[in-house]
């Protein structure tokens, strides 16, 4: 089971669509998918159809009884989306709780590492939204994953951002004697636009070895398949977004495509 964590420590620089994008057509590859929403604001499951406010249970309650966690209390917050072979394991508002209420308590930053474990049979593929906040559950994301890819907004407030990010991974992956591998991957980029342009310039010149070859372009049809709660993928295989991130999948799934470190 591969799973991989999309994350960044600024908003809006298209996570929640780059989880989703890839789901779908891994799905359309084969593969079964769980998304895993750890950002308290839930954008994954809305986008999806899924309200957590009318769900009985969330990744929330799996935190609050750590201690306890057996797989028969992980499926029963796991629930099924509107698109074959992939299921949800959906956040709600409690997880802003987490860091006040649990943070401090020993073995915390591990226990979506043991919750994924537990359902690894049912899953050749895991994708794991992350918060644009330090704090246990990006740390959480962090240690469950074989790899993290980081979206980029080719803008220069988000280049601000990705170099929190990568300093991040630095001091997390220190503490851990480890390096993250990670894949930074330049979004909305529009190439009418001047601003997009040199962001993607000094993406190429400060992140050669990390940065992905090619661009995800600013593409309505992300939009209109979030209304419609489904990836785009199945709202709109022929999108030009679509067949670009089928490209970053690629160079993903291939050891030796994408770039990382």
């Amino acid at each position: 089971m591969q799973v991989w964590t999309v994350s960044n420590q600024k908003g809006g620089v298209g996570k929640t669509t780059t989880v989703v994008t890839l789901a779908g057509l891994l799905v359309k590859r084969g593969y079964r998918v769980l998304a895993v929403d750890t950002d308290p604001q839930a954008s994954l499951g809305y986008y999806l159809g899924v309200d957590p406010d009318e769900l009985p249970g969330s990744l929330f309650d799996l935190f609050r009884g750590h201690d306890r966690l057996d797989l028969a209390q992980v499926e029963s917050v796991i629930v099924p989306t509107g698109t074959p072979q992939l299921d949800l394991l959906p956040a709600s508002t409690a997880l802003a709780t987490l860091d006040r209420t649990l943070g401090t308590q020993d073995g915390m930053g591990l226990i979506l590492k043991r919750v994924l474990a537990m359902v690894a049979h049912r899953y050749d593929a895991v994708l794991i939204d992350c918060p644009p906040v330090l704090g246990v559950l990006m740390i959480n994301a962090l240690a469950a994953c074989d790899r993290i890819v980081v979206p980029v907004q080719t803008e220069f407030l988000a280049l601000k951002g990705l170099d929190r990010m990568v300093r991040t991974l630095d001091m997390v992956g220190r503490s851990k004697g480890i390096r993250y591998p990670f894949t930074i991957v330049p979004t909305m980029f529009d190439k009418r636009t001047r601003a997009s342009l040199q962001a993607l310039t000094a993406l190429t010149q400060k992140y050669p070895r990390e940065l992905w070859h090619s661009v995800i372009p600013v593409d309505t049809r992300f939009r209109d398949a979030s209304q419609a709660h489904l990836p785009p993928s199945h709202f709109d295989a022929g999108a030009r977004g679509v067949q670009a991130y089928d490209q970053l999948l690629d160079a993903l799934l291939d050891p030796q495509g994408g770039a990382h470190v």
